[in-house]
């Protein structure tokens, strides 16, 4: 005869470590797309990782990633190596690994409906047109997490958005996209050291870029 025990003890989920931040750079790999409009995200986070001294170059979570400080938090650094519109398998695994809320994730991205040079911050809402946000949204589960937008708009009439997204940016165009790349990090720290809230008003209410 076999006794079952009366009891059943469960298993208690992973918490998630409010203490840490996870910031995501979205891009394309291979040095083909390293200068493209698509790579924002990319460049971006790499100005945020040189200024703070964090080495980005462990493999894991289909991406490579670094950790560090910057300031007094915390932060992982994560660039997908899954091609765009996969991105969200790599966030998903970072996030699960490291237990990271999803307020504190923190996605960069290029945006064709905000001006070239412009950068923005907020809160949540929806991918838009955005393949490797919709799918960070499918995989964080749902909108409601960081974001910096970069402007890398108009697209001109003539050209297809995909097509448009992935070419070089041009050379009249990359000292406006430098200083961009600068503020979306300074924007980065300003969340971090701040909050979002303050980071809003402070990036979205200057007329960067304009």
């Amino acid at each position: 005869m076999i006794l079952r025990p009366l009891f059943r003890f469960k298993t208690k989920a992973p918490q998630e470590d409010t203490d840490r931040w996870l910031v995501v750079g979205l891009g394309n790999p291979g040095a083909q797309y390293a200068r493209s409009w698509h790579n924002c995200g990319f460049r971006a986070l790499e100005v945020l990782a040189t200024r703070h001294g964090i080495r980005v170059d462990r493999i894991k979570f289909k991406g490579v990633f670094g950790k560090g400080r910057i300031g007094s938090q915390e932060t992982i650094l994560l660039l997908p190596t899954t091609f765009m519109n996969l991105s969200g398998e790599s966030v998903g695994e970072a996030r699960r690994f490291f237990r990271v809320p999803q307020e504190r994730t923190i996605v960069l991205f290029d945006d064709v409906d905000i001006p070239m040079g412009v950068v923005k911050v907020r809160t949540g809402g929806g991918p838009g047109t955005h393949n490797g946000m919709k799918s960070v949204v499918s995989h964080i589960g749902n909108k409601d997490f960081p974001r910096v937008r970069i402007g890398i708009g108009p697209v001109p009439i003539e050209r297809d958005i995909a097509d448009f997204v992935l070419s070089p940016i041009p050379e009249a165009g990359r000292t406006a996209m430098e200083a961009a790349f600068a503020r979306a990090a300074d924007a980065v720290e300003l969340i971090l050291s701040s909050g979002i809230e303050l980071a809003m008003n402070r990036v979205n209410g200057n007329g960067n870029g304009t």
